[in-house]
């Protein structure tokens, strides 16, 4: 039988959608924020020559660069103030909840509620001006070893370049916050879909003009349309997917009256940890292979070429190194957002307790043994995603907007944002029902 929020859900309608006053200012607060943010990508880095830095990056586009570049929204294409994007951010927060697991320190701040969290975020921002700093310094010395790139080349150059990108950064970093608090979705993951998104209508005109020149086959071009269309429907089904556990109550007195036990279900996402392993995964590549890529265009020595090239895209050691950090981050990204002891105890203060299973620990040994083996095919789902349509689409050079990972953050973060307007459209219809309800309980009096 379908809850009361379930039904309310099925009823919604636009004359509700044009009763949420609260919810259209969000929507249009956070379309604001992303149009501000789009602006941002078309202001360039002072003391740079366009022209050459786009030559230079129509060189390299299809390596690792191209990727930062679709992150980013073009912004690296242009070198605009945004071209870091939230990369160094990212990798930060990855950095200090590794460090968290380990630190006594940093893990009872975690338990201490809304003030240990914007601890922890203090911390994180610290570390991002870091990552910042050394990222923006590493671009500010390959673009002075790319020829004419750079007007006039120096210190003052590169300061005011590392000055330049870790503002932006840390624009990007409130606005997400912004988004996030006043704003619909999660801030930081609708700036990397909106770059995403904005890259759509160059990437059909280019793979349109590459089927029409011939360069592109006809059947490849059909094959990647099917390809894609898959790959979303594979995505769908695996983030809707859950892994239900029968919770039973037994029957309780209150007063006079006996209630009947009642019997609900605890549901485990088959993803839990959506997709934050491909971002983290692609952050953390991101990070080495940027500064080495930059620098290789320069004076810089054997080795860094070589990695350079052995990081590009549909390389194997690109590929194993991804697949091996998505696995990762999603067991410990899992192990973060849900707790097993925690959800035993609960539902054992409350009554609950799952048939044929002890309360407490034994109660916890067995969420544990079932997240543990979802998280296993869910982790398999995310490296398939991610990899299998990357291999594909390198060895016919498209645009990287075609690969699994974007694909799989465009269609995750559209789910989580339509969920959350639906929950604001739920509780509008439940506070219009409580209106009513206490009218009509003072006409009957």
């Amino acid at each position: 039988m379908a809850s009361a929020a379930e039904q309310l859900a099925r009823n919604l309608s636009f004359s509700t959608f044009s009763k949420a006053k609260a919810l259209q200012q969000r929507i249009w607060f956070t379309l604001g924020a992303l149009l501000v943010y789009r602006l941002g990508t078309f202001i360039p880095v002072p003391g740079i020559d366009p022209d050459a830095f786009r030559a230079t990056f129509e060189q390299s586009q299809q390596g690792i660069i191209g990727m930062f570049n679709m992150f980013s929204g073009g912004a690296v294409e242009r070198m605009a103030i945004f071209a870091l994007n939230l990369i160094p951010y990212i990798t930060a927060s990855i950095v200090v909840q590794v460090i968290a697991t380990a630190s006594p320190r940093l893990e009872a701040l975690k338990k201490e509620g809304e003030a240990g969290r914007r601890k922890m975020n203090q911390y994180t921002r610290y570390l991002a001006v870091v990552f910042c700093m050394v990222q923006a310094y590493g671009i500010a010395v390959g673009l002075e070893g790319s020829q004419g790139v750079v007007l006039n080349p120096g210190w003052f150059f590169r300061i005011s370049t590392v000055i330049t990108l870790v503002g932006g950064t840390m624009f990007l970093m409130w606005l997400g916050e912004q988004i996030t608090a006043r704003g619909v979705g999660n801030g930081i993951s609708l700036i990397i879909f909106a770059g995403i998104v904005a890259n759509l209508p160059s990437t059909v005109a280019q793979t349109l003009e590459l089927s029409r020149t011939g360069a592109l086959p006809a059947f490849a071009g059909i094959g990647m349309i099917l390809l894609a269309l898959i790959v979303i429907a594979v995505i769908v089904f695996f983030e809707r997917a859950q892994r239900r556990l029968l919770i039973q109550y037994p029957k309780r007195q209150v007063g006079n009256k006996m209630f009947q036990g009642e019997s609900s279900h605890l549901p485990l996402k088959l993803n839990t940890s959506g997709v934050i392993p491909v971002i983290f995964g692609s952050s953390l590549l991101l990070l080495p292979a940027t500064i080495a890529s930059f620098a290789a265009q320069g004076n810089a020595p054997g080795w860094l070429t070589t990695v350079t090239a052995l990081l590009g895209r549909g390389q194997p050691l690109y590929l194993a190194l991804f697949a091996f950090l998505i696995i990762f981050f999603a067991f410990f990204y899992t192990a973060i957002v849900f707790n097993p002891t925690e959800t035993a105890d609960n539902l054992k203060r409350s009554g609950g307790f799952i048939p044929g299973i002890r309360p407490g620990e034994r109660t916890a040994q067995h969420i544990d043994y079932v997240l543990t083996r979802i998280t296993v095919v869910g982790a398999l789902y995310l490296t398939f995603v991610a990899l299998i349509p990357e291999v594909m689409f390198s060895q016919l050079a498209v645009s990287q907007f075609i690969g699994g990972t974007s694909l799989l953050i465009m269609v995750t973060v559209t789910l989580d944002t339509i969920t959350q307007i639906q929950s604001h459209l739920v509780a509008q219809q439940y506070e219009g029902l409580l209106k009513k309800s206490r009218l009509g309980g003072g006409k009957r009096r």
